[in-house]
């Protein structure tokens, strides 16, 4: 590490362009797997080559030179693990000997026997960490201290090794090859589902990450993801300059996801464009980390955000915090912000990362394992994509669409211009009405998801099916969705329900949140094989949401007979994408920032993150808005509670539409049955197995043009 540390210092002091920057981190990473890769060889060789070879021989001779090839890949791959712990060079040898499976059949029932018990073993922990997270996740009453420990232990930080120490995990390394990325794509489409079985189940252990390591990261993952669960603004106390309030009384607002709804739901509004411009401050000083302390999530006090005034407010509608001195309304309070934490519980995942990267010779970086291992698509790809969409001549027209639909120049908010959608033109108090009324508690949607089903197509059988694996919560924080463990348990859908009832902004998310457990559901309990449960990455589950999330408003019964309403459509595809993709750019450059700058402060890797984030915003909306410096692309609460999940949501933009336009030669229900089924091969074998194509953005980007030649 200090060689690498001397390397980033002579490569800062020779590049001082931003271009130059760039490339000069590229070839910091690549120097740092360079040394990282040899440390992990060198630490891996506890057993000698000549032991590797003597074994392989001896087991050649034995059961034939036609298994030579499989044979020595499956020693080396035992090897490469098995520590002293294990055993030394004669037990090795000894192992190998005895649990080499050369008859195909009995290979294959082996397999099978693996699969059983590795879906019931994963299941049981899947199950078990969801209770031990349900009163941090679910409003079950106030959260007590113990809740929040029992969330951050993880039962099952010890199974990885205990794996290993049973020699469960070296008999299928033995006899079951691990593939690179380009195997997969060159092999995978040859494969029988069998085959493709046997692929995953030697990828379960392809490393061997202490459990301490693995503790570290759920640990991150925890204080990340409570930090952003409390970070609530309550807007009834936010003041303009002259004292008044804009918002209504109780409304409570989670960043950035609430934030940004907020501002969205305001295009309908007459009057928003004074409350998206104050949201729009407060996301700025989120991101600067300038938001006094006392704010965060008390409604005992009133804030100006064009200020940074804090005084006591006249009005309480929340809980206050218990260690909350109440004062006279009006007096100033303690403006101090807050700490850099927001970046500190990001630093926490990238050391909880960079602890497991020596474990992994063949990924030793966060950002190959999320792309290359995790979406299986390698990261120069995967910002090919994104850049395509984001360089398009075509957003800077959709753009000027948008100014002439506003009436008035664009603003760096209007990334989140929502009036192409059909609810655009309808007051948000409407819709939290006709929500409210349909669902005036958690028990009314869930008892409403069989209807919802129904209007989707999906047959009654098939819909009870569903139904009957998925339950309904009401969501601590903003709302998500938890597959299933085991064929027998219940996905859960989380969204935020007040007790008033749910609002729009709870029920869009939620039929969102909906597509998610219907994928996770089918993908699970309708598939042939276990170890291929589940879709190829995260990208894809949140495709299908897209699909469900898209219909919110016709599944309300609310009609659009808007004749330009799919041209209308696409284009809100392609600006929700573009604006998406830009954020997932910096979100990626963020991470090859840390690995860059390893010892990184919070206060330094705030401003690499906010320098980050006005370069990509030069770079692709300043053409479109002719404004620059703009820092609203760092905003997303994804950056610091989930370690580079970002990408997964433009790609989850470009794959919904492929499968959208799919979808309509033929019936929904039926063709994401269909889909799910195929289970987690490689992105773009489901792809054409799909929809007949790879992920591509040039079927968005063509339809984006034909709708504005269209309306134009």
């Amino acid at each position: 590490m200090n060689r690498f540390r001397r390397i980033k210092k002579m490569a800062s002091a020779q590049h001082q362009t931003v271009s130059a920057r760039w490339l000069a981190g590229l070839l910091l990473v690549i120097l740092y797997l360079t040394i990282v890769r040899s440390q992990v060889v060198a630490s891996s060789s506890f057993i000698d080559e000549s032991t590797i070879g003597e074994v392989t021989d001896q087991l050649a001779a034995a059961h034939g030179e036609s298994e030579r090839a499989r044979i020595s890949k499956g020693v080396l791959q035992v090897a490469q693990l098995w520590q002293s712990k294990d055993g030394d060079g004669e037990q090795f040898a000894r192992f190998c000997k005895d649990n080499y499976i050369a008859d195909p059949e009995t290979r294959q029932m082996t397999a099978d026997r693996l699969e059983e018990a590795l879906a019931n073993i994963y299941g049981h922990f899947r199950e078990m960490g969801k209770r031990l997270s349900w009163h941090t996740d679910v409003v079950t009453g106030p959260v007590l201290p113990i809740d929040y420990t029992l969330a951050a232990f993880s039962p099952g930080s010890h199974l990885s090794e205990d794996f290993f120490a049973s020699k469960i995990a070296f008999i299928v390394l033995l006899n079951y090859p691990l593939h690179t990325l380009q195997e997969y794509l060159e092999q995978g489409p040859t494969w029988t589902r069998a085959q493709w079985a046997q692929a995953r189940l030697a990828g379960n252990f392809d490393t061997r990450i202490p459990s301490e390591v693995s503790q570290q990261i759920t640990n991150a993952y925890v204080d990340a993801s409570t930090y952003i669960d409390k970070y609530n603004i309550f807007m009834h106390h936010l003041l303009d300059e002259s004292g008044e309030r804009l918002f209504p009384e109780g409304m409570r607002l989670v960043t950035h996801w609430n934030l940004r709804d907020e501002l969205k739901a305001q295009y309908s509004n007459p009057d928003g464009l004074t409350r998206q411009e104050m949201i729009y401050d407060v996301m700025l000083r989120i991101i600067r980390q300038e938001v006094p302390q006392t704010v965060i999530n008390n409604p005992a006090v009133d804030w100006k955000p064009a200020t940074n005034e804090v005084t006591m407010s006249s009005v309480i509608d929340g809980d206050v915090p218990e260690d909350w001195s109440h004062g006279e309304a009006g007096t100033p309070v303690d403006n101090t912000p807050e700490p850099d934490a927001r970046y500190d519980k990001m630093l926490g995942h990238f050391r909880a990362r960079l602890a497991a990267d020596p474990y992994y010779p063949n990924a030793p970086t966060h950002m190959l394992r999320r792309f290359e291992r995790g979406r299986e698509i390698p990261e120069a790809e995967v910002k090919a994509i994104f850049e395509s969409i984001c360089a398009s001549p075509i957003i800077g027209r959709i753009g000027k669409l948008i100014e002439k639909r506003l009436g008035r120049e664009l603003r760096p908010f209007d990334i989140w211009y929502d009036g192409f959608k059909p609810r655009g033109s309808i007051a948000q108090e409407t819709l939290d009405s006709i929500v409210r009324a349909k669902y005036p508690s958690v028990e009314a949607f869930e008892n409403d998801l069989p209807n919802i089903l129904g209007q989707l197509g999906f047959s009654r059988e098939t819909a009870e099916f569903l139904c009957d694996h998925i339950g309904v919560d009401p969501s601590r924080g903003i709302g998500h969705a938890s597959g299933p463990g085991l064929r027998t348990s219940t996905a859960r859908l989380r969204t935020r329900v007040p007790e008033s009832g749910m609002d729009y902004k709870g029920y869009n998310i939620a039929i969102h949140e909906f597509g998610h457990n219907v994928e996770q559901v089918l993908s699970l309990c309708k598939i042939d094989h276990t170890l291929l449960r589940g879709v190829p990455n995260t990208a894809f589950t949140e495709g299908f949401a897209f699909v469900f999330q898209s219909r919110d408003l016709e599944l309300l019964g609310i009609d659009d007979d808007d004749p330009t309403r799919e041209h209308l459509k696409v284009l809100d595809n392609l600006w929700g994408t573009c604006e998406i993709a830009a954020v997932s750019l910096v979100d990626m450059a963020a991470w090859n920032w840390m690995y860059e700058n390893p010892d990184a402060t919070p206060a330094e890797l705030k401003q690499a993150i906010t320098g980050i984030a006005r370069d990509i915003w030069n770079r692709y909306y300043a053409p479109v808005m002719d404004i620059s410096d703009v820092e609203i692309l760092a905003i997303y609460s994804h950056m610091i509670e989930s370690a580079l999940y970002l990408p997964d949501y433009p790609l989850g933009h470009i794959i919904s539409f492929q499968v959208e336009e799919h979808m309509k030669k033929g019936d929904l229900a039926e063709e994401m049955e269909r889909m799910c089924t195929s289970g987690s091969v490689t992105p773009d074998l489901w792809m054409q197995n799909a929809v007949g194509s790879p992920i591509s953005a040039a079927p968005l980007l063509q339809a984006a043009e034909r709708a504005l030649e269209s309306l134009e």
